[in-house]
């Protein structure tokens, strides 16, 4: 089922490159986000699908320990991206991997590579409730 998923969304994304419907900048984490949509998820009016895009450069500082209000998938499309979880040991992700991270896990992301890194988001999150929620240090 997940993988279904992750493929179903995968060429949803991928074949909506260019309609980066609203970027997003920061200092820190991925150097730009496009959120391709938001919508109701079927039979769980509590809930909804998001997906976007992340651009991560090199030689930026990652996003810091956060966590979800819901399951979270992360595809890497080009480059590589180390993934942590809060208390284990990072794990590096490149083209063509991808990692399921359930509700409420700490995680951060970080590109250590020297080029750029694409990867797709798939969340299924609370509905009204903030994406992202950073953790207390």
């Amino acid at each position: 089922m997940r993988r279904a998923i992750l493929t179903f969304a995968t060429i949803v994304v991928t074949g909506m490159l260019a309609t980066a419907a609203s970027p997003q900048t920061s200092t820190t984490g991925p150097a730009f986000s496009w959120r391709y949509f938001t919508t109701a998820l079927e039979k769980d009016a509590t809930r909804v699908v998001q997906a976007q895009q992340q651009l991560h450069l090199p030689n930026r500082e990652g996003n810091s320990f956060h966590r979800h209000n819901g399951d979270q998938w992360e595809v890497v499309l080009e480059g590589e991206i180390t993934f942590t979880v809060k208390g284990q040991a990072p794990r590096v992700l490149k083209a063509g991997e991808f990692v399921y991270i359930p509700r409420g896990t700490i995680h951060r992301n970080e590109n250590k590579s020297n080029a750029p890194t694409r990867a797709i988001e798939l969340l299924i999150k609370d509905k009204g409730k903030p994406q992202t929620i950073a953790d207390a240090p």
